[in-house]
Protein backbone atom coordinates (compact mmCIF):
# COMPACT_ATOMS: atom_id res chain seq x y z
CA UNK A 1 0.00 0.00 0.00
CA UNK A 2 1.22 3.45 -0.84
CA UNK A 3 1.76 5.69 2.13
CA UNK A 4 -0.33 8.82 2.13
CA UNK A 5 1.74 11.95 2.65
CA UNK A 6 0.20 14.49 5.00
CA UNK A 7 1.29 17.83 3.57
CA UNK A 8 -0.10 19.73 6.58
CA UNK A 9 2.87 18.74 8.70
CA UNK A 10 5.18 20.48 6.22
CA UNK A 11 3.18 23.73 6.00
CA UNK A 12 5.58 25.59 8.30
CA UNK A 13 8.56 24.67 6.12
CA UNK A 14 6.80 25.69 2.91
CA UNK A 15 5.71 28.91 4.59
CA UNK A 16 9.24 29.64 5.80
CA UNK A 17 10.71 29.20 2.33
CA UNK A 18 7.92 31.22 0.70
CA UNK A 19 8.32 34.17 3.10
CA UNK A 20 12.11 34.07 2.74
CA UNK A 21 11.94 34.10 -1.06
CA UNK A 22 9.36 36.91 -1.01
CA UNK A 23 11.53 39.18 1.14
CA UNK A 24 14.67 38.16 -0.74
CA UNK A 25 13.12 39.43 -3.98
CA UNK A 26 11.24 42.47 -2.65
CA UNK A 27 14.01 43.64 -0.31
CA UNK A 28 17.04 42.69 -2.39
CA UNK A 29 18.26 46.30 -2.28
CA UNK A 30 17.40 46.88 1.39
CA UNK A 31 19.98 44.59 2.99
CA UNK A 32 17.67 41.70 3.87
CA UNK A 33 20.04 39.06 2.51
CA UNK A 34 23.16 40.41 4.17
CA UNK A 35 24.89 38.08 6.63
CA UNK A 36 24.56 40.68 9.37
CA UNK A 37 20.79 41.00 8.95
CA UNK A 38 20.18 37.25 8.81
CA UNK A 39 22.39 36.76 11.85
CA UNK A 40 20.44 39.43 13.72
CA UNK A 41 17.19 37.59 12.98
CA UNK A 42 18.56 34.42 14.60
CA UNK A 43 19.96 36.31 17.60
CA UNK A 44 16.77 38.29 18.18
CA UNK A 45 14.59 35.18 18.10
CA UNK A 46 16.73 33.18 20.56
CA UNK A 47 14.66 34.03 23.69
CA UNK A 48 11.41 33.43 21.77
CA UNK A 49 12.68 30.03 20.63
CA UNK A 50 13.61 29.09 24.21
CA UNK A 51 10.12 30.00 25.44
CA UNK A 52 8.54 28.21 22.48
CA UNK A 53 10.19 24.93 23.54
CA UNK A 54 8.50 25.12 26.92
CA UNK A 55 5.17 26.03 25.36
CA UNK A 56 5.34 22.99 23.04
CA UNK A 57 5.36 20.76 26.13
CA UNK A 58 2.54 22.72 27.76
CA UNK A 59 0.25 22.76 24.72
CA UNK A 60 1.02 19.12 23.92
CA UNK A 61 -0.20 18.24 27.40
CA UNK A 62 -3.46 20.05 26.72
CA UNK A 63 -2.68 23.12 28.82
CA UNK A 64 -1.56 26.69 28.12
CA UNK A 65 0.81 29.16 29.79
CA UNK A 66 0.01 32.85 29.30
CA UNK A 67 2.34 34.03 32.05
CA UNK A 68 5.67 33.55 30.24
CA UNK A 69 6.08 37.24 29.39
CA UNK A 70 5.79 38.28 33.04
CA UNK A 71 8.12 35.45 34.08
CA UNK A 72 10.76 36.82 31.69
CA UNK A 73 10.63 40.26 33.32
CA UNK A 74 10.62 38.98 36.92
CA UNK A 75 13.47 36.53 36.22
CA UNK A 76 15.64 39.13 34.47
CA UNK A 77 15.09 41.71 37.21
CA UNK A 78 15.68 39.17 39.99
CA UNK A 79 18.93 38.09 38.38
CA UNK A 80 20.12 41.66 37.86
CA UNK A 81 19.29 42.80 41.40
CA UNK A 82 20.84 39.77 43.12
CA UNK A 83 23.85 39.84 40.82
CA UNK A 84 24.55 43.44 41.71
CA UNK A 85 24.74 42.55 45.41
CA UNK A 86 25.98 38.96 45.56
CA UNK A 87 27.63 38.10 42.25
CA UNK A 88 26.94 36.21 39.05
CA UNK A 89 26.14 32.69 40.30
CA UNK A 90 23.54 33.79 42.90
CA UNK A 91 22.06 36.08 40.24
CA UNK A 92 21.69 33.23 37.75
CA UNK A 93 20.15 30.99 40.42
CA UNK A 94 17.75 33.77 41.39
CA UNK A 95 16.63 34.29 37.79
CA UNK A 96 16.11 30.61 37.05
CA UNK A 97 14.63 30.03 40.50
CA UNK A 98 12.04 32.76 39.97
CA UNK A 99 10.92 31.15 36.70
CA UNK A 100 10.73 27.68 38.24
CA UNK A 101 8.88 28.98 41.31
CA UNK A 102 6.22 30.73 39.23
CA UNK A 103 5.91 27.65 37.03
CA UNK A 104 5.53 25.51 40.16
CA UNK A 105 2.78 27.78 41.48
CA UNK A 106 0.98 27.61 38.13
CA UNK A 107 1.40 23.84 38.05
CA UNK A 108 0.04 23.25 41.54
CA UNK A 109 -3.06 25.31 40.81
CA UNK A 110 -3.60 23.52 37.49
CA UNK A 111 -2.68 19.96 38.45
CA UNK A 112 -3.86 19.65 42.04
CA UNK A 113 -6.37 22.44 42.62
CA UNK A 114 -7.71 21.62 39.13
CA UNK A 115 -8.21 25.17 37.94
CA UNK A 116 -8.15 25.82 34.17
CA UNK A 117 -4.63 26.71 33.04
CA UNK A 118 -5.98 29.55 30.90
CA UNK A 119 -7.46 31.32 33.92
CA UNK A 120 -4.55 30.51 36.25
CA UNK A 121 -1.84 31.80 33.93
CA UNK A 122 -3.93 34.77 32.86
CA UNK A 123 -4.11 35.73 36.54
CA UNK A 124 -0.39 35.18 37.15
CA UNK A 125 0.38 37.12 33.96
CA UNK A 126 -1.17 40.21 35.52
CA UNK A 127 0.07 39.45 39.02
CA UNK A 128 3.74 39.13 38.09
CA UNK A 129 3.57 41.99 35.62
CA UNK A 130 2.74 44.06 38.67
CA UNK A 131 5.54 42.42 40.66
CA UNK A 132 8.03 43.26 37.90
CA UNK A 133 6.93 46.89 37.95
CA UNK A 134 7.18 47.20 41.73
CA UNK A 135 10.39 45.21 42.09
CA UNK A 136 12.58 48.17 41.09
CA UNK A 137 9.96 50.94 40.96
CA UNK A 138 9.92 50.92 37.13
CA UNK A 139 13.69 51.48 36.97
CA UNK A 140 15.99 49.56 34.66
CA UNK A 141 18.80 47.64 36.34
CA UNK A 142 22.15 47.59 34.48
CA UNK A 143 23.99 44.30 34.12
CA UNK A 144 27.71 45.02 34.19
CA UNK A 145 29.18 41.57 34.84
CA UNK A 146 31.22 40.88 31.70
CA UNK A 147 31.23 37.12 32.27
CA UNK A 148 27.44 37.02 32.54
CA UNK A 149 26.84 39.19 29.45
CA UNK A 150 29.33 37.13 27.48
CA UNK A 151 27.84 33.80 28.57
CA UNK A 152 24.21 34.79 28.08
CA UNK A 153 24.35 37.49 25.45
CA UNK A 154 27.21 39.10 23.58
CA UNK A 155 29.91 36.42 23.82
CA UNK A 156 30.87 33.69 21.38
CA UNK A 157 32.45 30.24 21.33
CA UNK A 158 34.38 28.94 18.31
CA UNK A 159 33.21 32.02 16.45
CA UNK A 160 29.54 31.23 17.07
CA UNK A 161 27.51 33.68 19.22
CA UNK A 162 26.47 32.37 22.62
CA UNK A 163 22.79 32.98 21.88
CA UNK A 164 22.99 30.55 18.96
CA UNK A 165 24.68 27.99 21.23
CA UNK A 166 21.87 28.35 23.77
CA UNK A 167 19.27 27.93 21.04
CA UNK A 168 20.96 24.87 19.52
CA UNK A 169 21.44 23.14 22.89
CA UNK A 170 17.88 23.86 24.01
CA UNK A 171 16.42 22.59 20.73
CA UNK A 172 18.53 19.42 20.80
CA UNK A 173 17.74 18.60 24.44
CA UNK A 174 14.08 19.52 24.05
CA UNK A 175 13.67 17.40 20.92
CA UNK A 176 15.30 14.36 22.53
CA UNK A 177 13.16 14.63 25.67
CA UNK A 178 10.00 15.21 23.66
CA UNK A 179 10.53 12.43 21.12
CA UNK A 180 12.80 9.86 22.72
CA UNK A 181 11.85 9.65 26.40
CA UNK A 182 8.98 8.23 28.42
CA UNK A 183 8.22 11.70 29.76
CA UNK A 184 7.64 13.04 26.24
CA UNK A 185 5.36 10.12 25.43
CA UNK A 186 3.39 10.73 28.63
CA UNK A 187 3.00 14.42 27.79
CA UNK A 188 1.47 13.54 24.42
CA UNK A 189 -0.75 10.86 26.00
CA UNK A 190 -2.09 13.31 28.60
CA UNK A 191 -2.79 15.91 25.93
CA UNK A 192 -4.52 13.43 23.66
CA UNK A 193 -6.77 11.87 26.33
CA UNK A 194 -6.06 12.60 30.00
CA UNK A 195 -8.61 10.09 31.29
CA UNK A 196 -7.22 7.24 29.20
CA UNK A 197 -3.68 8.24 30.24
CA UNK A 198 -4.69 8.09 33.90
CA UNK A 199 -6.28 4.66 33.45
CA UNK A 200 -3.09 3.39 31.83
CA UNK A 201 -1.06 4.35 34.90
CA UNK A 202 0.31 7.77 33.93
CA UNK A 203 0.42 10.25 36.81
CA UNK A 204 -1.48 13.01 35.02
CA UNK A 205 -1.12 15.68 37.76
CA UNK A 206 2.65 15.15 37.86
CA UNK A 207 2.90 15.59 34.10
CA UNK A 208 0.87 18.80 34.24
CA UNK A 209 2.99 20.14 37.09
CA UNK A 210 6.19 19.21 35.25
CA UNK A 211 5.27 20.93 31.97
CA UNK A 212 4.23 24.12 33.78
CA UNK A 213 7.51 24.16 35.69
CA UNK A 214 9.44 23.48 32.48
CA UNK A 215 7.72 26.39 30.78
CA UNK A 216 8.46 28.67 33.74
CA UNK A 217 12.09 27.60 33.91
CA UNK A 218 12.67 28.18 30.19
CA UNK A 219 10.96 31.58 30.40
CA UNK A 220 13.37 32.34 33.25
CA UNK A 221 16.28 31.34 30.99
CA UNK A 222 14.88 33.60 28.27
CA UNK A 223 14.92 36.43 30.82
CA UNK A 224 18.62 35.80 31.45
CA UNK A 225 19.30 35.85 27.70
CA UNK A 226 17.50 39.16 27.35
CA UNK A 227 19.44 40.64 30.28
CA UNK A 228 22.72 39.36 28.87
CA UNK A 229 22.11 40.63 25.36
CA UNK A 230 20.76 44.05 26.38
CA UNK A 231 23.12 44.33 29.39
CA UNK A 232 20.17 45.51 31.44
CA UNK A 233 16.92 44.25 32.93
CA UNK A 234 13.63 46.13 32.91
CA UNK A 235 9.98 45.42 33.55
CA UNK A 236 9.05 45.58 29.85
CA UNK A 237 11.15 42.54 28.89
CA UNK A 238 8.97 39.81 27.40
CA UNK A 239 5.92 42.06 27.48
CA UNK A 240 5.12 41.64 23.77
CA UNK A 241 6.48 38.11 23.30
CA UNK A 242 3.44 36.03 24.27
CA UNK A 243 1.62 36.19 20.93
CA UNK A 244 4.86 35.70 19.01
CA UNK A 245 5.69 32.58 21.02
CA UNK A 246 2.18 31.15 20.63
CA UNK A 247 2.24 31.88 16.90
CA UNK A 248 5.64 30.21 16.50
CA UNK A 249 4.47 27.08 18.32
CA UNK A 250 1.12 26.79 16.51
CA UNK A 251 2.62 27.58 13.11
CA UNK A 252 5.26 24.95 13.89
CA UNK A 253 2.68 22.17 14.11
CA UNK A 254 1.73 21.93 17.79
CA UNK A 255 -1.99 21.49 18.32
CA UNK A 256 -3.83 23.91 20.58
CA UNK A 257 -5.83 21.11 22.20
CA UNK A 258 -2.90 18.82 22.90
CA UNK A 259 -1.71 15.43 21.72
CA UNK A 260 0.73 16.62 19.07
CA UNK A 261 3.76 18.88 19.03
CA UNK A 262 7.07 19.58 17.34
CA UNK A 263 10.20 21.14 18.84
CA UNK A 264 11.88 21.53 15.45
CA UNK A 265 8.66 22.99 14.05
CA UNK A 266 8.65 25.54 16.89
CA UNK A 267 12.19 26.56 15.95
CA UNK A 268 11.21 27.06 12.32
CA UNK A 269 8.06 28.91 13.41
CA UNK A 270 10.10 31.19 15.66
CA UNK A 271 12.59 31.97 12.89
CA UNK A 272 9.70 32.59 10.49
CA UNK A 273 8.07 35.06 12.87
CA UNK A 274 11.41 36.79 13.40
CA UNK A 275 12.02 36.95 9.67
CA UNK A 276 8.52 38.29 9.13
CA UNK A 277 9.01 41.07 11.69
CA UNK A 278 12.38 41.95 10.20
CA UNK A 279 11.07 42.03 6.65
CA UNK A 280 8.02 44.12 7.49
CA UNK A 281 10.22 46.68 9.25
CA UNK A 282 12.57 46.87 6.28
CA UNK A 283 9.54 47.37 4.03
CA UNK A 284 8.61 50.41 6.11
CA UNK A 285 5.24 49.14 7.31
CA UNK A 286 3.73 50.85 10.32
CA UNK A 287 3.41 49.06 13.66
CA UNK A 288 -0.35 48.71 13.13
CA UNK A 289 0.16 47.11 9.71
CA UNK A 290 2.72 44.71 11.19
CA UNK A 291 0.23 43.70 13.88
CA UNK A 292 -2.45 43.06 11.26
CA UNK A 293 -0.16 40.80 9.22
CA UNK A 294 0.97 38.84 12.29
CA UNK A 295 -2.64 38.54 13.44
CA UNK A 296 -3.72 37.07 10.10
CA UNK A 297 -0.90 34.53 10.25
CA UNK A 298 -1.89 33.52 13.79
CA UNK A 299 -5.53 33.11 12.72
CA UNK A 300 -4.48 30.93 9.80
CA UNK A 301 -2.28 28.81 12.07
CA UNK A 302 -5.06 28.35 14.62
CA UNK A 303 -7.50 27.35 11.87
CA UNK A 304 -5.05 24.72 10.58
CA UNK A 305 -4.45 23.47 14.14
CA UNK A 306 -8.15 23.05 14.89
CA UNK A 307 -8.77 21.35 11.56
CA UNK A 308 -5.95 18.92 12.25
CA UNK A 309 -7.37 18.10 15.69
CA UNK A 310 -10.79 17.33 14.22
CA UNK A 311 -9.43 14.85 11.67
Amino acid sequence: MKRRINLQQYVVYFGFVAIFLFFAVVLKDSGFLTARNLSNIVLQTAPVTIMAIGLVFVLSAGEIDLSIGSIVAVSALSAAVIMGSYGMVPGILAGLGAGLAIGFANGVLVAYVRLPSFLVTLATLGLFAGVARSLTNLRSVPVTDATFTGFFGSGSLLGIPSLIWWTAIAIAVGHIIFRETRFGAHVLAVGDNARAASVSGIKVPRIRLAVMMLSGGLAGLAGLLYAGRLQAAKYTLGETDLMTVIAAVIVGGTLLNGGKGSIVGALVGSLMMGMLNNGLILMGLSVSDQMIVRGLIILAAVAVSLREKQR
